[in-house]
């Protein structure tokens, strides 16, 4: 693979609440935004995470994508469907400082790298689009950049942002690209 272009889905009801897991449908503004971005399409095929917002944001962008397995939101095992201020602050702690915790059962960051970092280097695509959940492009970007788990929680990725990766011999370079008012 030489390039890959990472599309973030588009706001729920769910990612505004910071509801943890679920398969919400967009919202209204997810979808009015989501239908006004401007996609070139070419660069190859499209992908998606197996959710409802993903493949509607992949929809509305006028792209019929393969879905993925490999890019499904994260696992949040007893997290899911709770909100921040459900979670046991100090677990949530845990969770947020050490990559290898997974307090919640679910999975850690340190897992979820390790499943990002799998997916991009079994890419055989000589380009592809790929849209999730902003936490997985989150990990595909550090897997790209060679970051360690604990940058995951720190690059913020709105929904619907897009972010445009290539591959040169010294490893992928991060494009992105310039919004547009």
């Amino acid at each position: 693979m030489t390039g890959l272009r990472l599309i973030a889905a588009g706001h729920t009801r769910a990612l505004r609440r910071a509801v943890f897991g679920g398969d919400d449908p967009l919202d209204e503004a997810g979808r009015t935004i989501a239908g006004t971005l401007d996609i070139p399409g070419g660069g190859g095929p499209w992908t998606s995470a197996p959710s409802r917002a993903a493949r509607e944001t992949a929809a509305l962008l006028g792209a019929t994508p393969g879905i993925d397995p490999a890019l499904a939101d994260p696992g949040y095992g007893t997290w899911t469907g709770h909100t921040l201020d459900q979670i046991d602050p100090a677990d949530l702690h845990t969770w947020l400082t050490d990559p290898a915790a997974a307090p919640h059962g679910g999975e850690s960051h340190t897992q979820l790298l390790t499943r990002a970092t799998t997916w991009l280097h079994t890419r055989t695509e000589p380009t592809l689009t790929a849209v999730a959940h902003p936490m997985i492009i989150r990990a595909v970007l550090a897997a790209a950049l060679d970051l360690p788990a604990t940058a995951i929680r720190r690059l913020d990725i709105a929904p619907l942002a897009v972010a445009r990766l290539t591959r040169h011999p010294d490893g992928w370079h991060l494009h992105l690209p310039q919004s547009t008012p």
